[in-house]
């Protein structure tokens, strides 16, 4: 099931009604429809891969509470590394295991030694990148002393599986969401109305702006031998914008959501194509994932600490391995190797943290400095998002190469101005709601009653004017 379908639209009042009026008054009763929920949300995909959801979940439940009773450092090094292995394990064979056995393949045919292995026509399991490091963080943190495992699995269920952002994040901490499943949670009309107005933006994102891209992103990418640098490069610019439509829209969805059943989820995108450098960009984008891994992989492997090829290690190591997360493309090894290569004069020059603060913070328009920032950083992203979006690497160097020949300066066999007209008022309306949590936030502040919904109104006619064929999120692959 997915967000932007008609089962969804039927599905979220029933669920709605359920909680609020029918088990309101028993806290272990909501959390419980909210496990059948979400069970339900996801078995409508395939009820099949439910039974890997359960064993995750059975498997981090019974490790915290046997590591939180034991006293032996190696016993409880060994129960974490239980977790650990179980959910990396459930993750590489899913995601990397053909990966692999081809590599390897090749690897030996390179030698001259030419084997038959026996591949798998293995299904990826919607969510399963984002559901085992999830669990995965809980049994670190417990490990860590840093959380108290529960001795409630139907609120430990229901954090593994929370239908909101199960498939595609964001990817929350125990720490944050765990915790709100054991308070008694109240019918709140302002932050169910605020979570109404995120799904809106959300939609709009995904609906208008991702899904209008889409159309020309693919057409440009799946026949780039046919066109120019110049139309490359607004396939490129299109696909940029896809991408964060896409998933930034999934995440406010998810967020609004989440906001309609009483729970609060972390920011996952705070307006990341501002960014005036590429440290603050990765500050702005998938946060629940970049903190992930600066949590638990950049930090063990020691940080900022120590010397030049320690930092220049790591740094490499936590961009790589984000880039493999994606998917079992070499493609995504490049892509996260490049932006490794951007990160690093400012982690060198201890100047990574320089853009802690909104761009224009005191003021509507930006310095020319930041401008310059915003351009360089913007147009180096989206060279890096063509290795994320092409076949192979070879297809994204042909792609850059084109791209950098005589041909940039022709004008593009591909030009959409209405569309470029759509993303350029798309961005004005991100500018002006860039110090809010989310575009339209700050509508309520800004705008009478009866204006606000006329916004709603325009908002929601513009969604079903575009809405067509149910498109799935990008990020449902990873």
């Amino acid at each position: 099931m997915i967000f932007n379908s008609l089962d969804f639209a039927v599905f979220l009042p029933i669920v709605f009604v359920v909680y609020w009026f029918l088990a309101n008054k028993n806290l272990r009763l909501q959390n419980f429809v909210i496990v059948l929920a979400s069970y339900f949300f996801y078995g409508w995909w395939d009820w099949t891969f439910l039974s890997l959801i359960l064993f995750s979940t059975i498997v981090d439940y019974r490790v915290g509470n046997t590591m939180v009773k034991c006293t032996n450092e190696q016993y409880r090094k060994l129960l974490l590394g239980t977790s650990i292995v179980v959910n990396l394990g459930l993750l590489g064979f899913f995601k990397y295991y053909n990966f692999f056995l081809e590599n390897f393949v090749t690897a030996f045919s390179f030698l001259g030694n030419a084997i038959q292995p026996n591949t798998l026509n293995i299904i990826l399991p919607v969510g399963i990148s984002f559901y085992t490091f999830q669990t995965l963080s809980y049994s670190i943190d417990v490990y860590r002393k840093k959380l108290t495992p529960t001795e409630d699995f139907v609120a430990f269920a229901a954090f593994v599986c929370f239908f909101p952002q199960l498939v595609a994040g964001p990817i929350e901490r125990a720490t944050n969401l765990l915790p709100q499943f054991y308070r008694k949670r109240t019918f709140e009309y302002s932050k169910a109305v605020d979570g109404l107005r995120q799904i809106l933006w959300g939609l709009f994102k995904k609906i208008v702006i991702a899904d209008t891209c889409a159309e020309y992103a693919n057409t440009i990418f799946n026949n780039s031998e046919m066109y120019s640098g110049s139309t490359l490069v607004l396939g490129a610019l299109f696909f940029t914008f896809q991408i964060y439509g896409d998933f930034s829209g999934y995440s406010d969805i998810a967020i609004g959501t989440s906001r309609l059943f009483g729970f609060h989820l972390n920011r996952n995108f705070a307006f990341p194509y501002f960014s005036r450098d590429i440290a603050e960009f990765w500050r702005r984008w998938h946060i629940s994932l970049s903190t992930w891994f600066r949590d638990y992989l950049y930090i063990p492997l020691g940080g900022s600490r120590g010397g030049t090829w320690m930092k220049v290690r790591n740094t490499f190591i936590i961009f790589i391995v984000s880039g493999f997360w994606h998917g079992a493309n070499w493609t995504f090894i490049v892509w996260g190797a490049l932006n490794a290569i951007y990160f690093l004069p400012l982690l060198l020059s201890n100047s990574n943290r320089k853009n802690m603060d909104t761009v224009a913070n005191d003021g509507h328009l930006p310095s020319i400095r930041e401008l310059m920032g915003m351009f360089a950083t913007f147009w180096g992203t989206v060279l890096a998002w063509i290795f994320f979006r092409a076949e192979t690497v070879g297809h994204a160097v042909s792609y850059i190469t084109v791209i950098f020949s005589g041909s940039l300066v022709s004008y593009p066999e591909v030009f959409p101005k209405k569309v470029l007209l759509l993303l350029a008022v798309f961005m004005g309306i991100e500018w002006l709601g860039r110090k809010q949590e989310y575009a339209i936030e700050h509508i309520r502040y800004q705008i009478p009653f009866y204006g606000r919904w006329v916004a709603y109104c325009m908002l929601t006619g513009i969604i079903l004017y575009y809405s067509g064929k149910e498109q799935q999120f990008i990020y449902f692959q990873f």
